[in-house]
């Protein structure tokens, strides 16, 4: 299995394995309650993930390259 295989797992994962976990009343973190805060912190990582995955890609060098 690749690495950007694995790190295409991690956003999934973390999102929706660790919910379970997070979803307690009366955490707040930043305003937010816990669970919803989970759920925007993996949207912001997923972005970065992905962009991490774009950039070791060999497939998105070979079209840079030409």
């Amino acid at each position: 299995m690749k690495l950007i295989h694995v790190l295409g797992l991690v956003p999934f994962l973390g999102m929706l394995g660790g919910l379970p976990y997070v979803n307690k009343p009366g955490a707040f973190v930043l305003g937010m309650p816990l669970n919803l805060f989970w759920i925007v912190l993996w949207v912001i990582l997923t972005a970065v993930i992905m962009a991490i995955v774009y950039a070791i890609d060999p497939d998105n060098r070979e079209e840079e390259s030409s």
